[in-house]
């Protein structure tokens, strides 16, 4: 081992960032988000982070197990230092916040490592190409129909030319406010809806055909629940839009267990193991795959897969990476282009972040 390439320290800090208003789902109501981030630093300086988003809870668990697994481990040894860490679970549990711990650890170390090569992160992962598309993602159902539309149609008119909005509450309500967005953005614009699991198959299957013909919905989100792999293969098979779903997957077997069920699977760098599990998780689908949320976690990685759709342009999350961190990237006319900087590019703001620290 090189001297220098050890990790010498891991250190987590959990930030809640209020919304900037009452947002909810289909299924769920939340007034804050909580980020957790990591920071690894080698005996030599080098610095690299990684972040998720869950519950400040987190902290104690990296500091606690993970922390300890990967301490005087060369950096650049990634993949080693991600089995220490899913070994270090095994009794915990493997799905959920397990997981999303190995993740922030798992990309604070890949951007280290590519610091401490001197190069871009995307650069050492050997993307495949040099921009990655997004979509704007918000439209939340306690937003008024005149606040939904103002915010998809503010992403088209900046050159996103897709965008999706919460479902869930009523299918008449949906349809409602699919065709408000609709009349807004244009015919050229892709409209997505996503419904977090609210419907049973038979009403989501009458309702995507309707939000299909009136509103002309082309991506229906989690149309029933995601555990429903049965729902999920019939709706793929019977309507004539992309059905998708994937955002809780933790680990490449439940991926490999939905893939047959959808047109795209939608995978969590920040939930899935971090970039490590990501990868395999994208090579051994053979399907197309969208990045959920979290852009400036995905926007390097995100340019590996050949077959990757795009990376959601998620609203509480742009807003909250812009506050903490300095080297987030904006769309330019709908893509993201990762930038040459060294590693992923990201500095946390830690006196910005201060103010929102709980743990």
């Amino acid at each position: 081992m090189s001297a220098g390439y050890e990790v010498g320290t891991v250190e987590a800090a959990a930030y809640t960032v209020p919304t900037d208003g009452p947002e909810a789902d289909g299924t769920l109501s939340w007034d804050a988000t909580t980020i957790v981030v990591v920071t690894v630093r080698t005996r030599a300086g080098t610095t690299g982070i990684g972040h998720t988003y869950g519950h400040e809870c987190l902290t104690g668990l990296i500091s606690g197990l993970l922390a300890p697994r990967v301490v005087g481990m060369d950096v650049r040894e990634t993949s080693t230092a991600w089995e220490a860490m899913r070994s270090a679970i095994r009794n915990l549990g493997r799905p959920g916040l397990c997981s999303m711990a190995i993740a922030a650890v798992d990309m604070a170390l890949w951007d280290a490592k590519a610091r401490l090569l001197g190069v871009p992160l995307h650069r050492l992962l050997g993307g495949s190409r040099a921009e990655v598309p997004v979509y704007g993602s918000g439209g939340f159902t306690t937003y008024s129909r005149d606040d939904l539309v103002a915010q998809l149609a503010g992403w088209v008119e900046q050159g996103i030319p897709r965008v999706k909005m919460k479902i869930g509450i009523s299918p008449q309500d949906d349809l409602a406010r699919a065709r408000a967005v609709r009349a807004e953005i244009g015919d050229d614009a892709e409209l997505y809806v996503d419904a977090n699991g609210a419907y049973d198959q038979v009403t989501a299957r009458r309702l995507g055909l309707r939000l299909l013909e009136e509103a002309g919905v082309s991506w229906f989100e989690e149309p029933v629940s995601s555990d429903d792999l049965r729902g999920l293969a019939d709706l793929t098979r019977t309507l004539p839009l992309d059905v998708t779903a994937g955002e809780y997957g933790y680990h490449l077997e439940y991926f490999l267990a939905m893939a047959p069920c959808v047109d795209v699977m939608q995978a969590d760098v920040t939930r899935c193991a971090g970039i490590t599990e990501w990868l395999r998780v994208t090579a051994g689908t053979v399907r197309p795959v969208s990045a959920h949320c979290a852009p400036s976690a995905h926007v390097h990685v995100a340019t590996v897969p050949p077959g990757l759709r795009h990376i959601e342009f998620f609203h509480d999350h742009v807003r909250i990476e812009r506050m903490l961190f300095d080297g987030v990237l904006e769309p330019v006319q709908g893509h993201l282009v990762p930038a040459e900087t060294e590693g992923n590019g990201l500095v946390l703001k830690a006196a910005d972040a201060e103010r929102f620290r709980v743990a």
